[in-house]
C-alpha cells in the first residue's frame, strides 16, 4: 500500500475508476427533488416563524407589492423579464445624462450595421454618386446624419437611454 491510498500495482494512488468513496457529497436530482411537494414547499420543514419553508414564492399570497422593492419603478416582480417590465426602465429623452456625443464604439456598431443592410439591398438615403463601397456609403449617410437607427445606452443601474444618430455629435 503507497501513501497515496492505492496498491502497489504501479499507479502512484491515482484512482480512474469506479471509486464510490466520494460520490457520497453528490446528490442525486431525485433525491433532492423528493423533499418538495407540488407547492414548492420543503415537506415538514418550518422557519423561525413557524410557517413552512418555501423556495421564495408565497403560494398563499396574491398581493404582489406587498413589502417588494424593485429599482424605483417598483411593480411586480415578475414584471422584470417582460416587455412592459423593459419599457418600464427607458430614461425619456428630456432626462437624459449621459453626453451627446457619440463614441467610437457606436460609431463603429452603426457604421458596420448600416453597411451592412446597404449589401443587402437597403434603400440609400443619400446620393451615391457612384460610389458602389457600402461602407463608404454608410459613412456619407453618417455624415449628412440621415442613417435611421438608434443607439441604446444602458446604464449600471438597468434603465437605458435611446439616442437617435441625428441627435448625437460625430
Amino acid at each position: 500500500m503507497s501513501d497515496y491510498g492505492g496498491g502497489d500495482d504501479g499507479d502512484r494512488g491515482v484512482d480512474f475508476g469506479d471509486n464510490e468513496e466520494n460520490d457520497d457529497n453528490l446528490i442525486e436530482e431525485e433525491q433532492y427533488l423528493e423533499d418538495y411537494d407540488q407547492d414548492g414547499q420543503m415537506e415538514g420543514v418550518e422557519g423561525p416563524d413557524g410557517q413552512p419553508v418555501t423556495n421564495g414564492i408565497q403560494p398563499d399570497s396574491t398581493d404582489y407589492n406587498q413589502n417588494v422593492v424593485v429599482g424605483e419603478g417598483g411593480g411586480r416582480p415578475d414584471d422584470l423579464n417582460t416587455v412592459k417590465g423593459v419599457k418600464n426602465k427607458r430614461i425619456p429623452n428630456e432626462k437624459r445624462t449621459t453626453t451627446p456625443y457619440m463614441t467610437k464604439y457606436e460609431r463603429a456598431r452603426v457604421l458596420g450595421t448600416r453597411a451592412l443592410q446597404i449589401s443587402l439591398n437597403a434603400p440609400v438615403l443619400v446620393d451615391v454618386e457612384g460610389e458602389t463601397d457600402p461602407l463608404a456609403i454608410a459613412i456619407k449617410e453618417l455624415r449628412e446624419k440621415k442613417i435611421p437607427l438608434v443607439v441604446r445606452r444602458y446604464l449600471p443601474d438597468g434603465w437605458y437611454e435611446d439616442w437617435t444618430c441625428e441627435e448625437l455629435i460625430i
